[in-house]
């Protein structure tokens, strides 16, 4: 693994039942299967790029050519165009510079060995990720991408996630989003963060089920052997925004919203406005908090 993690102890969360209501009722709408041209996601790649928070979303993204017309155009951009070796020594040429690159619906900034340090002073990158994700229909970020999402100003007054071992730092430097903790991704608006690692997948399948419906979904998760949609309670999300959702007869919030007097987990003192509302069936889970480790504010 790539750091030591630290020791966690589970704490409040939320978990959206991602099986019900909330993917069979987002069917894609006119604009979203527009058959003008494929929706184009770019992923962000500099040196140290980790393979997995690369590929796994890039495989998924990618296999939708094979069952909606148009799918995805996935391609790969970095700052000057010249080849970069990843994290595990994996030497790629990137499709496109920064100069070069197409106009950008999905933007996808995986996690980089400079993901917390040299990466967040590259000033070049930093505006070329704010101008380009404030065009874009989304953007998400697999495990400290969040970082440079949020270093680019992308996440103020938001909610969203990143790697676990990392959840103090980032909660340190960034005070103004609101951190949520031991969730798989979050959704909050054009925004999609996710933990990393194999939980990569998941935000990539949430996100093409919401283009596309779940038909769409499950076939290409039938081809990478992914189970779609999850078994009820399997991923732990949280959806910041329901306004952010297509309107397609999603149940009314409140309506299966168990009775509570806590609030889903979040750093101490955390930015954001408490704007999560449940759109699907809940399960909350109280156990101690905060974790071991958590210096909070």
């Amino acid at each position: 693994m790539r750091r030591s993690p630290r020791p966690l102890v589970p704490i409040l969360t939320l978990l959206l039942v991602l099986g019900g209501a909330l993917l069979h009722a987002v069917p894609a709408s006119a604009e979203d299967r527009s058959t003008q041209r494929p929706l184009r996601a770019a992923f962000l790649v500099v040196d140290g790029v980790y393979n997995s928070e690369l590929m796994a979303p890039y495989d998924v993204l990618q296999h939708t050519i094979f069952h909606t017309k148009p799918g995805i155009e996935v391609f790969t951009v970095s700052p000057d165009g010249a080849p970069v070796t990843t994290f595990e020594g994996l030497r790629l040429t990137p499709d496109h510079s920064f100069e070069t690159a197409p106009p950008i619906d999905i933007l996808v900034v995986p996690s980089a060995e400079g993901s917390l340090g040299k990466d967040l002073e590259n000033e070049r990158m930093i505006d070329w990720v704010r101008a380009t994700g404030r065009k874009a229909r989304f953007v998400m970020s697999l495990c400290d991408g969040a970082f440079v999402l949020a270093q680019a100003g992308l996440l103020d007054g938001r909610t969203a996630t990143t790697f676990p071992t990392d959840y103090q730092a980032f909660a340190d430097r960034f005070r103004r989003v609101d951190l949520k903790i031991n969730v798989s991704f979050v959704h909050d608006g054009p925004m999609l963060t996710s933990e990393g690692g194999a939980r990569s997948y998941d935000v990539a399948m949430y996100l093409v089920d919401l283009l596309y419906g779940t038909e769409v979904a499950a076939g290409v998760g039938g081809g990478l052997l992914i189970p779609w949609p999850p078994e009820p309670g399997a991923v732990a999300t949280f959806v910041a925004d329901p306004a952010s959702l297509p309107d397609d007869g999603l149940e009314e919030p409140g309506d299966s919203t168990p009775e509570r007097d806590t609030a889903p987990a979040s750093r101490p003192g955390a930015g954001g406005d408490d704007r999560g509302q449940p759109v699907v069936s809940l399960v909350w889970i109280s156990v101690p908090f905060p974790p071991r480790g958590w210096e909070g504010d």
